[in-house]
């Protein structure tokens, strides 16, 4: 991404924090960048959606490159899927900007949010694909196991329903009962 474009982005999310995303003009955007509005135009030609598009991409990125991160040292699928779920829904209540969005405004961002989910979803199928490749029951599609788990993942983030997904023993349940039951093979004495 090139540097305008970065800069842009960054001062339109510090601008969205500041006054939502329904009040956050390009011209805000550009004095936050300190470029003028024809810079902000000519970077994003669809105007103030495609900047908003933008910023929520990237904001969504960004949340997920930490939570890559986050799971990194994991061992197996079962810890991807738990340390992955409990730090993306403390991440996601612990989100200041994205909370008080979605109380104020939610009828602004869920429209983006439903536009990114798609890659978001193919995105983790992929990640979990090679954890599941050794592990998929017989007669599970490898492919469609993973497309199922990463919707799964993102239903639990945000809405874990009965779940406490900051109790460790209650996120261990849920992904060994729930979410993988019936994904995975008994493989080597069972789940680990």
């Amino acid at each position: 991404m090139d540097d305008t474009r970065q800069r842009i982005i960054e001062a339109t999310y510090a601008c969205v924090a500041r006054r939502g995303l329904a009040k956050t003009t390009i011209e805000d955007a550009a004095k936050e960048a300190t470029l003028s509005r024809a810079t902000v135009y000519r970077t994003f030609p669809g105007g103030r959606d495609e900047l908003i598009s933008a910023v929520v991409s990237w904001a969504t990125l960004e949340f997920f490159a930490k939570l890559y991160e986050h799971v990194q040292g994991a061992e197996s699928l079962e810890q991807v899927m738990e340390w992955g779920l409990v730090f993306a829904h403390r991440s996601i209540l612990e989100h200041e900007i994205l909370q008080r969005v979605m109380q104020t405004e939610p009828e602004k961002l869920l429209p983006a949010l439903t536009v990114e989910s798609v890659r978001l979803r193919q995105g983790i199928a992929a990640f979990l694909v090679p954890y599941l490749a050794a592990r998929v029951a017989r007669g599970v599609d490898l492919n469609e196991a993973a497309d199922f788990l990463a919707r799964m993942v993102l239903s639990y983030m945000s809405a874990p329903g009965r779940w406490d997904l900051d109790d460790p023993a209650q996120v261990a349940q849920l992904v060994r009962a729930e979410l993988l039951a019936g994904v995975v093979g008994d493989v080597e004495g069972g789940l680990r």
